[in-house]
């Protein structure tokens, strides 16, 4: 499939690329169960502020080499992996210096697998001046059989919604896209002392799950609809926040067998659950976690929120908080081309 794709158009060869790929928040499925007729179907949101940043070029040498900054060398199996699948669909086999400058925190729920893998595709492509689009890569790469969400905010940014794969071999299409409005800001909470659940456990996790009622996938359908993207587009804060609440309340009621609680972090629980009492916020657990979120109307209500948490005792040492914002751009890929 990649080298059919790759005979069709072709660029000039980059001497080097770099591709910079922001997080995302997973709101939320809307009928995990398919028990309505068609599974999962997530809206999500890019955010600014925390990404990952891979370097490719041809090596000098005669074999490929890996390196990373300290903080990003956990990943570089997975990037290894990553170009050897790609080196063998394409045939391409140039030694290639790789070079991973900055990833998102793994298995914290911000996307870090599938925004690993379309960096190091699609720097891989531009480099060899092969035109592969982010839906080839992913597949390729086994990124996307739940949620179109990563791949879309790879691509575009904003607040997206998709509409289930169709089948295990099809990507969710995209049904919606709006520009997350620029004075709402996300207030993230990190909590380093634990993980979201992935691999064998999460797929484990998802088929021991009760069958999901069908008066709370077509709840969670209109929330996201009529509600939650509207209110985006229309940059009416108070309902998009009750709504961002309200599906996530649906949703963590369901997960909760599986990850301990609403909340994978307790840590995270007790901060979320104040901030939910005290402010307007949309507030909820971005996948498995244990990354949660309260998003809130403006810079300066995020910073009075952060203030009031920690005023009163509630963020824990391994907490981290972040104000970030939605992003409404794609990511950015930067090439050096070969002169001539």
């Amino acid at each position: 499939m990649m080298q059919s794709t790759a005979t069709k158009l072709h660029q000039r060869q980059a001497s080097s690329v770099t591709v910079n790929a922001s997080g995302r928040l997973h709101l939320g499925f809307l009928d995990p169960g398919a028990t309505l007729g068609r599974r999962f179907g997530s809206l999500g949101l890019a955010i600014d502020g925390m990404s990952t940043t891979l370097d490719i070029r041809f090596a000098t040498g005669v074999e490929d080499r890996y390196t990373a900054e300290p903080h990003a060398s956990d990943e570089l199996p997975r990037v290894r992996a990553h170009i050897g699948a790609l080196k063998r669909l394409s045939e391409r086999h140039a030694p290639l210096d790789v070079r991973l400058r900055r990833t998102l925190p793994a298995h914290a729920g911000l996307g870090s697998g599938t925004q690993l893998a379309l960096c190091a595709g699609h720097a891989f492509a531009r480099l060899h001046g092969i035109a592969l689009d982010s839906s080839l890569i992913a597949r390729a790469l086994t990124r996307g059989a739940r949620s179109g969400i990563g791949i879309a905010g790879f691509d575009r940014g904003g607040l997206i919604l998709d509409g289930g794969p169709r089948s295990r071999m099809d990507l969710p299409p995209v049904l919606a896209r709006i520009a997350f409005p620029d004075a709402w800001r996300v207030l993230l909470v990190l909590d380093s002392a634990d993980t979201g659940l992935c691999g064998p456990a999460e797929s484990k996790a998802m088929g021991s799950l009760p069958p999901f009622p069908q008066a709370l996938a077509a709840h969670a359908c209109h929330l996201a609809l009529m509600q939650i993207l509207p209110a985006a587009a229309e940059r009416d804060f108070a309902p998009f926040a009750r709504g961002v609440s309200e599906l996530q309340s649906g949703i963590g009621q369901y997960f909760a067998a599986s990850q301990g609680g609403m909340y994978t972090s307790h840590h995270v629980a007790r901060v979320l659950d104040w901030i939910g009492a005290h402010y307007c916020a949309g507030i909820g657990q971005s996948s498995w976690g244990p990354t949660g979120f309260a998003i809130l109307a403006s810079q300066d209500e995020a910073v009075h929120a952060v203030a009031a948490v920690r005023n009163a005792g509630l963020v824990a040492p391994t907490l981290r908080l972040e104000i970030v914002k939605g992003r409404n751009t794609g990511a950015n890929v930067v090439r050096s081309v070969v002169p001539g």
